[in-house]
């Protein structure tokens, strides 16, 4: 079986100087076919969501919000710089039909794993509320896809968008059927959003099934190995996820524009085959990386590359950024309150 790939590029989503822009994934499959790492995979047709799959995760008035907005020639979505272009309501349903069409080839067999290499990106889409210039919550639509369709119990959702996805945790927080683990760097009143503490755990049936990795600045690469080895391996083993599925952003790489979180190329390539290899015991390989952030266009471009290798289990690893200048954080105090936290002995 392969691995499946989505591809929704969202050209005429886009304004002008936004970091969020179509020149993000453009040219990313050319850039992937010319390295030969696409000869091992199956590009699908994205198939547009329906308002009622996209009802299972968000309002009726956030939906009918994003419609409006777009159909009134498109403007501000949010009090902050999420947008929306004449064409924006139908590609973010389209993004969002794009990982819900990956999740029906993997949970079918036609697919071994997946990538949904899609914008506008929507891990901040809450159930009721646009932000952080997503509009449909595409990770969480598929999610509910794959339980609603497939009949799936237990889902993993991996978040290493560098900032916290408060839109997934929001959909997610009374549920325990579906595991949320974020790392992101957490700094309140200064880097969006400003949720995202450990003390965040969930409600009712859903408590304890929110994790979050409230990271310093400059974590680097050894202290994102740790969390992945000494945190969320054994999270994972605990929980049994019949299928895994990444909020993959790339923005905490060192020369991301927006964030200073320290990975580098190299370190992203290790937590993908981490996450593969976890796939690989836990969901007989069912797993599906979604596209969020990743602002610097050479480090997204090889993040996703190095990503890919680990899908289709290729030995390689492309680095030619380097690592990050500046010494990296230790994390052992937060591991430890993270551990006790949730019980990892």
């Amino acid at each position: 079986m392969s691995t499946a790939v989505v591809y929704v590029p969202a050209i005429a989503h886009n304004k002008p100087g936004h970091p969020e822009n179509e020149g993000r994934i453009k040219q990313i499959l050319p850039f992937l076919d010319q390295t030969g790492v696409l000869a091992d995979t199956c590009l699908l047709e994205p198939v547009t969501a329906t308002v009622q799959q996209l009802r299972r995760v968000h309002s009726p008035a956030l939906i009918e919000r994003v419609r409006e907005v777009a159909s009134t020639g498109g403007g501000a979505l949010d009090h902050g710089d999420t947008y929306a272009t004449p064409q924006s309501y139908d590609l973010a349903r389209l993004a969002a039909g794009a990982a819900i069409t990956a999740v029906d080839h993997i949970m079918t067999g036609r697919a071994q794993n997946g990538f949904a290499l899609v914008r506008p990106p929507g891990h901040h889409a809450e159930h009721n509320r646009i932000s952080g210039f997503c509009l449909f919550n595409n990770v969480a639509a598929a999610a509910r896809q794959a339980q609603v369709v497939h009949g799936v119990k237990r889902i993993l959702i991996l978040d290493f968008d560098v900032h916290h996805g408060n839109g997934t945790q929001d959909i997610f927080y009374d549920d325990d059927s579906v595991m949320f683990i974020s790392t992101h760097l957490f700094l309140p009143q200064m880097f969006y959003p400003g949720t995202g503490s450990f003390e965040e755990l969930g409600n009712g049936f859903g408590h304890g099934y929110t994790v979050n990795v409230p990271l310093m600045p400059n974590v680097g690469d050894v202290g994102y190995g740790r969390i992945f080895t000494e945190l969320v391996q054994p999270l994972a083993r605990q929980f049994k996820p019949e299928l895994i599925l990444v909020s993959a952003g790339y923005d905490a790489h060192w020369q991301d524009p927006l964030a200073m979180a320290g990975l580098s190329l190299s370190g992203y390539a290790h937590l993908s085959r981490l996450l593969v290899e976890l796939a690989d015991t836990l969901t007989n390989g069912r797993i599906l990386f979604v596209l969020e952030g990743g602002y610097q266009v050479q480090a997204l471009s090889y993040g996703i590359l190095n990503t890919f290798f680990a899908l289709t289990g290729q030995d390689h690893i492309i680095d030619p950024l380097g690592t990050m200048p500046h010494p990296e954080q230790d994390i052992s105090h937060l591991l430890h309150q993270l551990k006790r936290h949730h019980l990892i002995y």
